[in-house]
């Protein structure tokens, strides 16, 4: 029989941890294959063929923020798989009592297979994946949101084919989303012209990285022209409430209605992370009309991340 203590002594060997923090987390070629796994995914579920690749795996979710797409598709895309979420708001878990996110880290790894954080500070997001032995998503910073982008690359192939060398117009404040826009037509090689005020622009720094595929400009007119897709965001996200007078005033020119979309392409699609503001940076004519796939994107989240999950645990 081995001795129990010699036992003991082994050093624990992690192979090296792949996290999606951010899009360039992935390679190009890794981005196109998830969407193409994310799509087979997709058929398998409409087929209702079981896949039990995630048996017996686990996911902690850490939700700062509240969250109705991220949860859902996280917890019934491990359910899908085999496998099985746990739901973590500071409010019932030791993080609201002030346990350090790095401590927390330190414990999921040795219960859990995978986690995946909603937090306000992406600085948090850093802090648990440094320390973390498990792969670690960013279910939304205030930074970035990837876990969006893999949903609308998927929607985009589906809808358009390969997005390489596509027009994407984005409406409104340069938001996290945005930013990650930003990374994701690095990566994917294709152009984003992003119209919005002076005062509200995405993340210089992430600009700059994006080696001229993103471009700024204050007219919203300009970047929705012959634009294969179209997308924006609520104008106040979480945690910015107190700014919500001024920004409607500024975000005002930007709000997409049917007259800036005839501007684009003619089968141009039109992309929201949601909750939308009906009447605010959309009209109700444009998000329920024939040219919106919101409600498709919304339920590309559930494939994508399985896509993911599959990819962080097996791969």
């Amino acid at each position: 029989m081995p001795d129990p203590a010699n036992q003991s002594a082994q050093p624990v060997h992690h192979h090296s941890v792949r996290h999606f923090i951010e899009e360039p987390d992935l390679s190009a070629d890794e981005f196109r294959a998830l969407i193409a796994s994310a799509i087979e995914l997709k058929s398998l579920w409409h087929r209702k063929e079981p896949r039990n690749t995630l048996q017996n795996r686990t996911l902690a979710m850490i939700f700062e923020k509240a969250s109705t797409r991220t949860r859902c598709s996280f917890e019934a895309g491990m359910n899908q798989l085999g496998g099985h979420a746990i739901n973590l708001s500071p409010a019932d878990t030791q993080l609201g009592r002030g346990e350090p996110i790095t401590d927390t880290s330190r414990v999921l790894s040795e219960m859990v297979d995978v986690a995946m954080l909603r937090t306000r500070q992406h600085a948090t997001i850093e802090s648990f994946a440094s320390v973390s032995t498990i792969p670690v998503i960013n279910g939304l910073s205030d930074m970035l949101h990837p876990c969006q982008m893999l949903a609308d690359m998927q929607t985009f192939f589906e809808c358009r084919g390969d997005i390489r060398g596509a027009r994407i117009a984005w409406l409104g404040a340069g938001n996290n989303v945005c930013n990650s826009l930003i990374n994701t037509a690095r990566l994917l090689d294709f152009e984003l012209v992003i119209a919005c005020p002076a005062e509200y622009k995405p993340d210089n720094q992430i600009l700059q990285n994006s080696a001229g595929r993103a471009t700024v400009t204050e007219d919203a007119q300009a970047a929705c022209e012959n634009a294969a897709a179209i997308v924006t965001d609520v104008w106040t996200s979480m945690g910015e409430e107190s700014e919500n007078e001024q920004r409607l005033k500024a975000l005002a020119p930007y709000q997409l209605n049917q007259q800036l979309l005839n501007m684009a392409d003619k089968d141009a699609i039109f992309m929201h992370c949601l909750p939308a503001h009906r009447g605010e940076e959309v009209t109700a004519e444009v998000i329920d009309g024939p040219q919106s796939v919101v409600w498709q994107e919304a339920g590309n989240r559930l494939h994508a991340q399985k896509a993911l999950l599959e990819f962080l645990l097996l791969s």
